[in-house]
């Protein structure tokens, strides 16, 4: 009982304990236990119905002037913290483990060199899922153990994952924590995840993860300060001596980059027509930013947004913006007298979806799309774009958009730190993910509202002549003029998700030994082998090898069949499979895309033997 009185006092204060500019260490205390997210007030919160849409003033900052008692707690490493490629992602109930996450925090904390950190800036926000506010008290007393000097958090924990790059970018900040779990579900019995990113705005690199789960493995002791939680829910500024934590609006410093990277009075002029549009944020975090840009800057009516109240649980929904998780949207844009223009987003607002009436564009035609008119509809590009890049599984529709403006062009293992690189070498405007990552070096992650204000831009560029009344230049004629000019690469994505992770890295070694047995012009049913490889990658900029980013089948007609694992999800394995074709006759590129590809798709689920391994008759999601 004493020792639970105590370790309560010690890491969750009810009054205001401060410090000077000498912060006094206090040695191990054995009789302390391990530090958890329980330790935190908030815990047993009841999930919220609603997030704030609107921002007080900030208040006058308040001054905590003494000195601060840092505490080492003892702790044990704890199995199964290695970083995959967008962080740590776990369920809620793990995180909530002792110490769980402040183990790998301070782990991040013991993998930076100190001048990363130590009295430096930094800055935090998340999606607005279940387990963030306990999350980022337990962040921000962790940071002042370390030294930090200063941490910006979003309003209420809220910075979407684009926001976070924005505001490291704009105010020089050493580096960032997301925490989110992207378009994973929320909610107790679902996911959650944090990531760090460096002080470009870009994820860390894999030579920081790599060594932050190896911290994880010898970690002994986690440095808390002693301060009582921070208010997050409204804006303003509380100084620690030499720790100064600063609440600020979420979407102040990105909507700021919007208006300087696209042509807003083009965009309302289009909203001005009759041109529906319609936003659905999967109550999930760009609903915080869909009404101050759609309707408060760009004009379009409230019930343009859907879905726009953040929700800790993202409204018992799965906040992944494809046909099948944002299956509503879909319904609404093919249905009877739908509106001109859809959009989504997810969880922390990095991804999207387009749709026009009736019409789906992939992902991997929106990035070439983009790309193909990017230089006259949007003013950041208006000298053009420095050059062009895709993740290897997606389609080659941008490989013949950098060909035809004689543009660089790359080809990245899936992962946007891949993409970083090459921006911050000025090699790289526009890039994009199949997986409905679209983006550029404005910032260093993707960014779900960037992309819907460049279709925007684009459809409004279109129509910038037209009178009220006159007939549209739609989504569906941008897309097909597209196709006529580059051709069309049809494209699927197959997921097939927690799957058993023994059967799935079966299957993968199936296919592994067998391309090495493959030879080229070897025929896979009517298509002849070209080669077959596991994808490896050097960066051109820094020469580092990414090995084993996904196993190809390229035929000598284009088309293409990849596999892979993805490391997005929580919990067992996600099998992906591409199929890839290119049609260059304009008379076949009204064909559904499951019908044209229905021969590789078989070949690909032949070859793959993912039944066997698996046990799995159908896919969970079709691109």
């Amino acid at each position: 009982m004493a020792l639970s009185l105590r370790l309560h006092t010690l890491l969750s204060t009810t009054s205001r304990p401060s410090f000077s500019s000498n912060a006094t260490l206090t040695p191990p205390t054995p009789s302390i236990s391990l530090l958890s997210s329980s330790h935190f007030p908030h815990h047993h919160l009841p999930l919220r119905t609603s997030h704030f849409l609107t921002v007080k003033a900030a208040s006058s900052p308040a001054t905590v002037a003494d000195p601060i008692k840092i505490n080492l707690v003892p702790t044990k490493p704890i199995e199964g913290q290695k970083t995959g490629t967008s962080g740590l992602r776990k369920k809620v109930k793990v995180f909530q483990q002792e110490n769980y996450l402040a183990n790998w925090i301070q782990a991040l904390f013991d993998s930076l060199p100190p001048e990363d950190y130590k009295d430096g800036l930094l800055v935090l926000g998340g999606d607005g899922r279940y387990f963030n506010r306990e999350a980022a008290q337990i962040i921000i007393k962790i940071a002042a153990g370390n030294g930090v000097g200063k941490i910006l958090v979003g309003k209420e924990g809220i910075l979407s994952t684009p926001a976070v790059s924005a505001v490291i970018r704009k105010r020089k900040a050493n580096g960032g924590f997301i925490m989110s779990a992207s378009h994973n579900p929320g909610g107790p019995d679902y996911d959650w995840g944090i990531k760090f990113n460096y002080s470009s705005g870009q994820p860390a690199p894999e030579s920081i993860t790599d060594k932050i789960y190896g911290n994880t493995l010898s970690i002994s002791q986690i440095k808390v300060a002693d301060i009582a939680d921070v208010d997050l829910s409204s804006v303003g500024v509380i100084n620690y001596g030499n720790f100064t934590v600063e609440v600020i609006d979420p979407v102040t410093d990105y909507l700021e980059l919007m208006e300087n990277v696209f042509d807003f009075q083009l965009i309302k002029n289009l909203l001005k027509l009759e041109f529906r549009f319609l936003f659905d944020a999967m109550h999930a975090v760009t609903g915080a930013y869909a009404k101050p840009i759609f309707v408060d800057k760009l004009g379009a009516t409230p019930d343009s947004i859907t879905n726009g109240v953040p929700l800790e649980d993202f409204g018992h929904g799965h906040p992944d913006p494809n046909l099948t998780y944002a299956k509503d949207l879909v319904d609404v844009l093919y249905g009877t007298n739908g509106p001109d223009f859809g959009a989504a987003s997810d969880g922390d607002g990095d991804r999207n979806m387009i749709l026009g009436k009736g019409f789906f564009v992939t992902p991997s035609d929106s990035v070439a799309i983009i790309a193909a008119n990017a230089q006259e509809a949007i003013p950041y590009f208006k000298s053009g774009p420095k050059g062009l890049a895709r993740s290897m599984p997606t389609s080659g529709a941008l490989d013949r958009v950098a060909e035809k403006l004689n543009l660089p062009f790359f080809e990245v293992p899936t992962g946007w730190k891949f993409f970083g690189n090459l921006m911050d070498a000025g090699k790289l405007s526009i890039c994009g993910e199949e997986s409905f990552g679209t983006g550029s070096d404005h910032i260093r992650e993707k960014d779900g509202i960037w992309a819907v204000l460049a279709w925007l831009s684009i459809i409004a560029y279109r129509n910038k002549d037209k009178k009220p009344g006159e007939k549209l230049v739609s989504v569906a004629d941008v897309v097909k003029e597209h196709w006529a000019t580059y051709g069309r690469n049809c494209f699927s994505r197959y997921d097939y998700e927690e799957c058993a992770s023994e059967g799935a890295n079966k299957m993968i070694n199936h296919l592994r030994e067998l391309i090495s047995q493959s030879k080229p012009g070897e025929k896979f049913g009517s298509y002849a082998l070209k080669f077959a490889d596991d994808f490896t990658y050097t960066d051109p900029v820094d020469g580092s090898v990414a090995s084993k980013q996904g196993v190809r089948f390229v035929f000598t007609d284009g088309s293409r069949i990849i596999y892979r694992l993805s490391g997005t999800g929580s919990a067992g394995a996600t099998i992906r499979i591409y199929i890839e074709q290119y049609e260059p006759d304009v008379s076949k590129h009204d064909e559904d895309a499951q019908v044209a590809l229905k021969p590789l798709i078989d070949l690909a689920l032949s070859v793959s033997k993912l039944k066997e391994f698996t046990g799995r008759e159908k896919p969970t999601v079709i691109t």
